[in-house]
């Protein structure tokens, strides 16, 4: 750190190896940039490296006059903290969380012999997600093409690759349609689909033909982007869900319902009494919860929980 700023040195000096979250700031005072981190001072001392690992980093650290942060007694308070900081400033140099407005939604489309499936950017009926990569979506749409119509057959589903889409009759394009709002509504018919192409993947590769099985790759790839999406977050969605986390002084406890924290609590020592009366409080406070909500930035928030919940040893999560 020999060619930081005193000042910046400082400041670093001070920062306490706890989680949190840090902000950047410019000479003007602007927050140029938001992050967390399990142990701040170590996250923070980082971007001052002689080689450091990303170019951005590079670029930012010329601007960095000035370093703030705030001490969460958890990690996941931390990263839901930064979340929520991002939304609402949009740093400059910060990419994840404040375009929320540009994630979309997969909709199957009516009759349309050129695209049964398309991108909207609003929820309409027929429509799945939200998801955040759009360029995942269109690629999964441009191969899906080649292998149209897909029809179910005793308990799976045939379709062959064709190199040129073929044109679907009114008939063939309502009996792919039928497969495709199975395979996006049940989670169990997209598996069917994503083994059958994982067959005609090895058939490809058997026969020579690997341009044709990267094809079948790309669309499991896709299809299993997609199935995250729909289907990995049921859990968190329809449960109510307590997670005891370790902190300095004892545990905290966090009540999740409908994929959000309506409810969290210190412990010092924590007794089964204590347990249930959280619970019950918890299971109270479930009717203040808004009915309405802007489901594309409160996506970020689900995947935060649903990622640290999946972390977490089974002694610390308690599904009701």
């Amino acid at each position: 750190m020999s060619k930081v700023p005193t000042h910046l040195v400082e400041k670093i000096n001070t920062i306490p190896t706890k989680s949190g979250v840090y902000k950047m700031l410019d000479s003007h005072g602007t927050i140029i940039y938001i992050g967390k981190s399990i142990s701040l001072k170590n996250r923070v001392k980082s971007y001052f490296t002689d080689n450091p690992k990303w170019s951005k980093v590079e670029k930012m650290v010329a601007f960095i006059d000035d370093i703030e942060y705030i001490v969460t007694d958890t990690h996941l308070e931390a990263r839901l903290l930064e979340c929520t900081l991002i939304k609402d400033i949009k740093p400059l140099f910060n990419s994840q969380f404040k375009n929320d407005e540009k994630y979309a939604y997969l909709k199957i489309e009516d009759y349309n012999i050129y695209n049964p499936l398309a991108i909207v950017n609003t929820r309409e009926e027929n429509s799945y997600g939200p998801f955040r990569r759009k360029f995942s979506l269109k690629e999964l749409i441009d191969s899906f093409k080649n292998i149209y119509p897909i029809i179910e057959d005793n308990q799976t589903y045939s379709f062959q690759y064709n190199l040129i889409p073929i044109s679907m009759d009114k008939n063939h394009f309502e009996k792919n349609k039928k497969s495709l709002e199975e395979i996006f509504s049940d989670d169990k018919k997209m598996v069917l689909l994503i083994n059958k192409l994982e067959e005609k993947m090895k058939e490809a590769a058997i026969e020579l033909q690997f341009a044709t099985a990267s094809i079948y790759r790309d669309m499991i790839y896709g299809l299993n982007y997609l199935k995250t999406g729909i289907y990995g977050y049921k859990t968190i969605l329809s449960k109510d869900i307590v997670i005891k986390l370790p902190i300095d002084m004892g545990y905290k406890l966090f009540f999740i319902s409908q994929g959000k924290i309506i409810l969290k609590s210190s412990f010092q020592t924590l007794t089964e009494k204590d347990l249930n009366l959280f619970i019950d409080e918890g299971k109270s406070l479930k009717l203040s919860i808004p009915k309405d909500f802007n489901e594309k930035p409160s996506m970020d928030y689900r995947d935060i929980l649903y990622s640290e919940i999946k972390s977490l040893s089974q002694e610390m999560v308690i599904y009701l």
